[in-house]
């Protein structure tokens, strides 16, 4: 029963931003499970909300379950009562857009944004998911994760985002000290070409990396001469936050 549960909770991994839809027989082959198995799977989940069926291609998405439970989460870490102001400030007082990256598994998931006023600015969405070894805010949380969890990360391989994600495993891992050393991270393109991002890791109260705190926008608005500056203004937004996870976590 256990080993049916593990793949039921495996096969809703395979709804992702990038594939929001599948078919019971395209998700059955990818999955290398039998029709039958899947198709009961999918069944269930819809039952329960977390899937629906479009009616016209028969395909499956996520339900509005899901979004609720991310709205019982978002409430639970109180992001938008007690961090969004934060945000906000740093925000106005960058002129760049600012978002907040949770850690989950070996991936960043963006928790948060506050979007720049400028016409031309960097925008993501809430709830992408993007991998621990591309960009600023993802790198600058792995860079303090135990070495044995960083390598298990490294084995599954590295997919560059851009001609910019560092994709050579050695300079990777001399990057994430770098990063470590100095307390932020600094990225140009390396998920999303021609874009920049500032970014600094938050602690639990144990000390473990739980999120971080990124500045990004477009890297002609970026010189050399205003990252300390960027860091500056991030680090004291972070002295915030930090007082109020470590309460809550």
């Amino acid at each position: 029963m256990l080993k049916t549960l593990d793949q039921a909770l495996k096969l809703l991994q395979y709804f992702t931003r990038e594939r929001p839809q599948w078919g019971v027989r395209e998700l059955a082959a990818e999955m290398e499970m039998s029709h039958t198995v899947a198709y009961r799977m999918l069944v269930t989940f819809t039952r329960h909300g977390l899937l629906t069926q479009e009616p016209e291609t028969k395909k499956y998405r996520l339900g509005l379950k899901v979004l609720e439970y991310g709205g019982i989460i978002r409430d639970q870490l109180n992001i938008t009562d007690i961090i969004y102001p934060v945000m906000k400030a740093l925000s106005d007082k960058t002129g760049e857009s600012i978002f907040l990256t949770w850690l989950d598994g070996s991936d960043g998931i963006c928790t948060e944004i506050v979007e720049s006023n400028q016409s031309i600015k960097y925008a993501l969405n809430v709830g992408s998911r993007t991998p621990l070894y591309a960009g600023a805010s993802n790198k600058v949380i792995m860079a303090y994760m135990p070495i044995d969890v960083i390598k298990a990360i490294l084995e599954k391989g590295l997919q560059p985002k851009t001609p910019n994600t560092i994709a050579n495993r050695e300079s990777l891992l001399q990057n994430l000290e770098t990063i470590k050393k100095a307390g932020w991270a600094y990225s140009l393109g390396e998920y999303t070409e021609d874009t920049f991002g500032v970014a600094m890791p938050i602690f639990d109260s144990s000390g473990k990396p739980v999120a971080s705190l990124t500045i990004a926008g477009p890297k002609y608005r970026m010189s050399d001469e205003k990252v300390p500056e960027m860091v500056d203004a991030l680090r004291k937004s972070i002295d915030s936050i930090h007082q109020i996870v470590q309460q809550i976590m």
